[in-house]
């Protein structure tokens, strides 16, 4: 699944010219698409927080928590984690962790205050059957029967792919270059949202605050409909 994003400029364009607000620029678009991108993104995880606390939904394709799990898994992925520097490397695209694996087997998160109370302990010490990890800003330490240097996978959120919509000059006109655009990678759902906070920010850039309106009125009512 993803979001065309041509479909979006298009759509951008075509709510700009009606209102005769003016135009966006591809690489003024393609600052607000990012931006727009990653504000639905990161909203995600604050909304399965909130829906977290109330009792689900019965019905299986209205349940909220179950709409947001099913977007989210689309960043859900595996990698190899790289040894270097003492310290396993995160992933370039990381957003967050989720758990990181030895020969098959869930490592345990642990802080260093835990590791380090445990890790002199006949019965709770780590072994290559029972590895834990510890995380820094260094990245992550991984502990078996002794610190563990090969043979360490994750499983983690990654961060969308950037956004990218590119032109070309065809009769004077310019239409997107597939070979070169990228899409969005959020769910198709998110279409419309894509385009009400892509006019919110096309507003405050050009100091239009009636474009802004257009964009927030948009939203609040998908908003209300969501909600209804």
């Amino acid at each position: 699944m993803s979001v065309s994003v041509d479909t979006v400029y298009q759509r951008v364009l075509a709510i700009l010219n009606k209102e005769q607000r003016g135009y966006v620029t591809p690489q003024e678009f393609n600052l607000f698409a990012n931006q727009a991108q990653m504000d639905i993104f990161e909203q995600y995880f604050y909304d399965i927080n909130q829906f977290g606390r109330l009792h689900g939904n019965d019905t299986e394709y209205s349940d909220m928590l179950n709409i947001l799990n099913e977007k989210i898994n689309l960043f859900e992925t595996t990698a190899s984690m790289t040894y270097s520097n003492n310290h396993w490397a995160a992933p370039a695209n990381l957003y967050r962790i989720g758990t990181i694996i030895y020969n098959g087997i869930e490592a345990e998160r642990l802080n260093n205050n835990e590791y380090l109370a445990i890790k002199n302990s006949p019965l709770a010490k780590p072994t290559d059957s029972r590895p834990v990890f510890v995380a820094s800003s260094a990245g992550y330490k991984v502990y078996g029967a002794a610190e563990l240097t090969t043979g360490v996978t994750c499983n983690y959120i990654k961060r969308p792919a950037e956004v990218q919509w590119a032109g070309t000059l065809v009769n004077g006109v310019e239409l997107q270059n597939s070979a070169s655009s990228v899409d969005f990678e959020l769910h198709d759902s998110e279409e419309a949202e894509l385009v009400y906070k892509i006019l919110e920010l096309a507003g405050i850039s050009i100091k239009d605050p009636s474009v802004y309106q257009i964009g927030s009125q948009l939203e609040t009512k998908k908003i209300q409909q969501e909600k209804a």
